[in-house]
């Protein structure tokens, strides 16, 4: 799942290049990705389960950091998500989105960013940043036969911060 997030960049001076390059990672890479398996499972007449991985991001505005552009990418790969689920079902094409929360990553891993991790870490109830790990079982429930009825759904997977 590639993806890309320029945070803390205002909306009023954020470069129309970079907001295409970002669009072209986060949703039309996403887009092109789907089409090319969906493609596949409808000519092979596998069916299968799709995961898309959007972000909270893409429900929420987050604080503090000023991240317009990156939301709006995420919330469109939750749409699409929705889209996808509803024309493939009758191929028997199950998609979902894992939608992440604050997560402790090297991309986090930066004294830069060690006040908005505390604000994040404060405002999530579990009061941590969530683990790659914390993403593995859903995504295993989510590709397993034991989500066959679960389709166009957007799962989010955040400590509890989108409570709020």
């Amino acid at each position: 799942a590639a993806g890309i997030a320029d945070s803390n960049v205002k909306a009023e001076t954020y470069d129309s290049e970079k907001f295409r390059r970002l669009l072209d990672i986060n949703i039309t890479g996403t887009f092109l990705v789907a089409q090319a398996v969906g493609q596949q499972m409808i000519k092979l007449q596998t069916g299968g389960s799709m995961i898309n991985i959007a972000s909270m991001s893409g429900t929420i505005v987050n604080y503090p950091q000023e991240q317009s552009c990156y939301n709006a990418s995420k919330a469109a790969v939750i749409q699409l998500t929705k889209s996808l689920a509803a024309e493939w079902a009758r191929y028997n094409i199950r998609v979902n989105s894992i939608s992440p929360g604050y997560m402790d990553t090297a991309l986090n891993r930066v004294p830069a960013l060690d006040a908005q991790k505390r604000i994040w870490m404060d405002n999530t109830p579990q009061k941590r940043l969530g683990a790659v790990d914390d993403l593995n079982n859903l995504a295993v429930y989510l590709a397993s036969p034991g989500s066959s009825y679960m389709t166009g759904n957007n799962c989010l997977i955040d400590g509890g911060y989108t409570l709020w």
